[in-house]
């Protein structure tokens, strides 16, 4: 027990610390360049820290159980312990509730732990970006400077990305600031600033500015005004004073599946999968009346009786209304193919936000699972390969843990897309281990190798010799 909890921390710590530097290495583009804290780093990285551990944990565990069991086969020990009558069972059961300790621990862990730790360490994120504004405009999507700009941008230049070209604008209007009235368009464009102070100039060069013009009168609104201009050059000054107070404790209204825990998940399924629900039933709704059929029933036109000089449903009505059914025809289907594609691309986004939600819901139940059953297939494999040591278990954890995490991966992704369900999608991968640790754990106990090649040879040969006769 000594010897496989130094083992484990061990592990735990040097794995923890080889994927925090990957972490650094992902995120290194959005703290570098910014004049940041060592301080703030740190917190970066602690609040980073927790949602490895889902990867991190169940991979110590593999790692821990077939180098310990790998050295007590090696140096005898279990044959030591037999010949005592301790078997491999009872020389296991410390560890297996130790183990299943743990796995409850790793579900608390990712039901409470993780989701605060998300949370923060996604509103420090947003922080730390509006440290430069440069910095904070991605290329190819809106990304919103200050309270009153969005701004996209196709392609960055120059030292410090202060050279843009296409840029788009939408710019709040005082009037009405819950609507982005104004739009910028540019074919390029450059951020200037003076060193000290609290106003970004964005200078545009070869662009059209567009404003739409809010009436009060209804009818005059319905127009819809708006002011077009052209211009070779044009500034605009965004104040830095809120960006520049670097406050990075400033909470953000922010939140995603992987902030929640199982009771908000389970409440935000139900609404999403009602909100869905009606959703669909209003479109549908909404499709039949505007197919136009309510608009022709006519009860004196249907008594008409049906005899062979009918050739079709238009004939059934009179000559005046045929023109139009078949206008209304026209209209509706181009409609409805359009109005169709529209809400298919909505409903997938709609399903793919539902079924991560209901990754998220599973992922922490998986978690805990997944560590009592990788345990209980490195610790028997360990004893049957009988070789310890950072060499061959290494290499041997690594493979199995790598198959286990692809498969999920690749799962995961297919229940994003709903080609599969959430639930399998999440538990496929752990319960492909399933059989090999029960496997595994029958060998070892049984002291079975892997393959017994003297018992496949014999079959090999009798049934070369049932041919030959």
């Amino acid at each position: 027990m000594v010897s496989f909890l130094k083992t484990f921390f061990s592990v735990f710590i040097i794995l923890m610390f080889i994927f925090i530097l990957q972490g650094i290495w992902l995120y290194i583009s959005e703290l570098a360049g910014k004049d940041l804290d060592l301080s703030i780093v740190l917190k970066f990285l602690w609040f980073y820290s927790p949602r490895i551990v889902t990867l991190v944990l169940p991979l110590s565990i593999l790692v821990t159980s077939l180098m310990v069991f790998g050295g007590f086969a090696e140096r005898y020990e279990f044959a030591a312990m037999k010949s005592t009558g301790i078997s491999l069972q009872r020389a296991m059961r410390s560890l297996s509730l130790f183990i299943v300790l743990l796995g409850i621990t790793a579900f608390f862990f990712s039901n409470n732990v993780i989701p605060y730790s998300e949370y923060k360490w996604q509103n420090l994120r947003r922080n730390i970006q509006q440290f430069k504004p440069s910095i904070a405009i991605a290329e190819g999507q809106f990304n919103q400077i200050g309270e009153d700009f969005n701004i996209k941008v196709a392609e960055k230049s120059g030292e410090r990305g202060e050279f843009l070209k296409e840029v788009i604008i939408h710019k709040k209007n005082m009037k009405r600031p819950s609507s982005n009235l104004i739009v910028i368009i540019a074919e390029d464009g450059e951020l200037a600033s003076i060193e000290g102070s609290n106003t970004l100039s964005l200078i545009l060069n070869n662009g059209h500015y567009y404003e739409e013009m809010v009436e009060k009168d209804y009818k005059k609104q319905q127009r819809e005004p708006f002011i077009k201009t052209y211009f070779e050059q044009y500034t605009i000054n965004i104040d830095l004073t809120a960006l520049n107070k670097k406050d990075v404790e400033q909470e953000n209204n922010i939140s995603n599946q992987n902030m929640f825990n199982i009771g908000e998940l389970s409440t935000s399924i139900d609404s999403l999968s009602e909100a869905y629900s009606k959703d669909i039933e209003r479109f549908s709704e909404n499709m039949y009346y505007r197919t136009g059929s309510v608009k022709f029933v006519d009860k004196k036109t249907l008594t008409v009786v049906l005899n062979d000089t009918i050739n079709s449903v238009l004939d059934i009505y009179p000559a005046h209304q045929r023109a139009d059914i078949i206008a209304m025809a026209v209209n509706n289907a181009n409609g409805t193919i359009q109005a169709a594609a529209a809400k298919k691309k909505d409903a997938k986004r709609k399903v793919r936000r539902l079924n991560k939600y209901e990754i998220a819901l599973h992922e922490k139940i998986v978690l805990g699972i997944a560590c009592i059953i990788l345990f209980f297939i490195g610790a028997p494999l360990g004893a049957i390969i009988r070789k310890g040591g950072m060499g061959l278990p290494m290499v041997v954890a690594v493979v199995l843990f790598l198959t286990y995490h692809f498969i999920g991966i690749f799962a995961k992704n297919s229940a994003e897309d709903g080609s599969i369900h959430p639930f399998i999608g999440t538990w496929i991968s752990t319960l492909i281990m399933l059989p090999l640790s029960v496997w595994l754990t029958y060998r070892a106990t049984t002291d079975q190798g892997i393959v017994d090649f003297d018992q496949f040879g014999q079959r090999i040969a009798r049934l070369f010799k049932k041919r030959a006769k």
